[in-house]
């Protein structure tokens, strides 16, 4: 057995909450009621699409096999079916910010950690919203008076801020907005997540002046990826140290099956070794990502991009769960 996956082991089996999270930082680490947790999740963007019934049995799925958390949007409107909780001004929207809260609450129950995020949309995921920074700014109000209460819960400010159309959160937005955010909720952890692998330049703009409490890179999606995350990992460390700064990893949507199917698909091996390459750099948190199917009729199956007619798991194909079968058999249970 690699030394990852007993470290993922370690770090994710032994950690066991039966009652209520709080998500911390220590160092390069999450922890999870003050202790160090590597977090383990799924993409789940669509969620409140979804029925409670789907939901509690994804849950149960996930906390069977190991996942400790995973990723929604607050703005998803895929495939016709707007489910946002706030609309393109950023106001709450109903019953979409009250499925929310109970989707909340209902992982905190369960000691599950939960990401959501706000994108601004290029048309794709619904129509394009929250494009000034009043607007921005009303959404984060929305969400993080609503959600106040619970500590097992993060927010990404801007989905794959960097990319130059619609979906664009300027650095300065983002340090204007985290700074209202922690006026709001001085303990609440914020990032952005970004497209590629971060350069030095952009690095010290999003560390040192927007001042995210951990990094999102989303890195690039092609055979060789899996390969280079560890490295890639390593050098965003040795550059945060130069930079005298030092925040968790966080690798919330990695590359996934359906994405480009002609010219890729990831299979189990490259899932595990993606994942092997992040725990083995120190990475905080990897992301079993999983989307719509685009070479197949009606973009099914749309796995986490739309749950209204089947659950997640059941939508998963066989090499996604061959990989979550795998992790199901080396994540054993054992002390620290």
């Amino acid at each position: 057995m690699s030394r990852a996956i007993v470290l993922l082991s370690v770090l994710i089996a032994s950690t066991v909450f039966a009652s209520g999270a709080e998500l911390g930082i220590k160092g390069k680490q999450f922890t999870i009621n003050g202790k160090p947790t590597f977090l383990l999740g799924i993409s789940y963007y669509g969620a409140l699409g979804a029925s409670k019934d789907f939901i509690r049995s994804d849950l149960d799925d996930m906390q069977k096999y190991g996942f400790n958390w995973f990723r929604l949007w607050a703005t998803w409107g895929a495939f016709d079916n707007e489910v946002s909780a706030v609309d393109p001004q950023g106001n709450p929207r109903k019953p979409y910010l009250g499925k929310l809260k109970w989707l909340i609450e209902e992982c905190d129950r369960r000691g599950i950690i939960v990401d959501v995020t706000f994108s601004r949309g290029n048309g794709v995921t619904g129509p394009v919203r929250l494009q000034s920074t009043e607007a921005l700014r009303r959404a984060a109000k929305t969400i993080v008076t609503a959600l106040k209460p619970y500590r097992n819960w993060y927010l990404d400010m801007g989905n794959e801020r960097n990319i130059r159309d619609k979906r664009f959160v300027s650095t300065e937005e983002l340090a204007k907005l985290r700074k209202f955010i922690k006026g709001l909720d001085p303990d609440r952890l914020i990032t952005a997540s970004y497209v590629g692998d971060i350069k030095k330049d952009e690095l010290k703009t999003i560390l040192l002046d927007a001042r995210v409490d951990f990094l999102a890179p989303h890195r690039p999606r092609h055979s060789k990826s899996a390969e280079q995350t560890a490295a890639q990992t390593k050098k965003c460390f040795e550059m945060m140290k130069e930079l005298d700064r030092t925040v968790p990893v966080h690798y919330q949507e990695p590359f996934r099956r359906g994405f480009t199917p002609k010219q890729w698909q990831p299979n189990a091996e490259d899932f595990l070794a993606d994942l092997k390459g992040a725990l083995e750099a120190g990475a905080a948190g990897w992301c079993l990502h999983n989307g719509d199917q685009k070479d197949k009729p009606k973009s099914k199956p749309r796995r986490s991009f739309d749950m209204r007619e089947s659950r997640l798991f059941d939508q998963l194909d066989e090499h996604e769960m061959k990989f979550i079968r795998q992790l199901k058999t080396l994540i054993t249970k054992q002390p620290l």
